[in-house]
């Protein structure tokens, strides 16, 4: 019973409390200025949830028994969408002064839909590791978690150079996997990419290790079992 009290009250932080206070302060700035300003930040905010939802529904349909294509489905769906997380990151790109609000306040702005895209996307990976240590072991579940966090940083490259959505591996995977394949992640001729993928994967990964280990599970223990 602790437990699932736990839960609920981890999902109302991520789903209800974060997001609402993003959206509150997207709603602030809207009524002071008369614009909409900013207002993208909620559509990536949007899909950066999706991953933690598919995690939840991963996690979900494991204990149920579901099939295996199920179970697929949404480890599928959450690999997919799980860059648009911490994508949110680089929206710091369209920060600029816009009076008439103060540029603080816009910085707050900012850095609460990125906190809370980054958290909702460790959350994700977590749910994923945590299933993965039940069934394929602890060094298992450490190579998925990085592993994910750097094809994220794939992904981060992918939406915001190349300017490709999550839904591009379902309604053109031919091009996706074409633009892997032909050489453009050669360090040598196509350095962003690489450099792209390794600042914000590792950057990504070292961020994740150091909330494993300065966060407790409430049982005590370090890992999932």
């Amino acid at each position: 019973m602790r437990l699932a009290s736990l839960l609920m009250q981890r999902r109302a932080l991520l789903l209800v409390a974060l997001p609402g206070w993003c959206l509150l302060l997207i709603a602030a700035r809207w009524l002071h200025s008369g614009h909409p300003a900013f207002a993208f930040l909620v559509w990536n905010l949007i899909l950066g949830l999706v991953p933690l939802v598919a995690s939840w529904m991963l996690v979900r349909a494991d204990r149920e028994g579901a099939s295996v294509m199920a179970r697929l489905f949404w480890f599928m769906l959450w690999l997919l969408f799980l860059p648009n997380a911490p994508y949110i990151v680089t929206d710091f790109v369209h920060l600029h002064p816009r009076p008439p609000v103060a540029y603080w306040y816009d910085i707050a702005l900012q850095y609460s839909f990125a906190f809370t895209g980054v958290v909702v996307g460790y959350a994700s990976v977590a749910d994923v590791q945590a299933l993965t240590n039940r069934h394929r072991g602890t060094r298992t579940g450490w190579v998925v978690a990085i592993l994910a966090l750097m094809l994220a940083g794939f992904g981060i490259y992918l939406g915001r150079f190349v300017r490709w959505n999550s839904w591009d591996a379902f309604v053109h995977p031919h091009r996706v996997l074409r633009h892997v394949a032909d050489g453009s992640m050669d360090p040598g001729d196509h350095p962003r990419p690489v450099g792209v993928t390794l600042v914000y994967g590792l950057g990504l990964v070292m961020g994740y290790v150091v909330l494993r280990r300065l966060v407790p599970r409430s049982d005590g223990r370090d890992e999932e079992e």
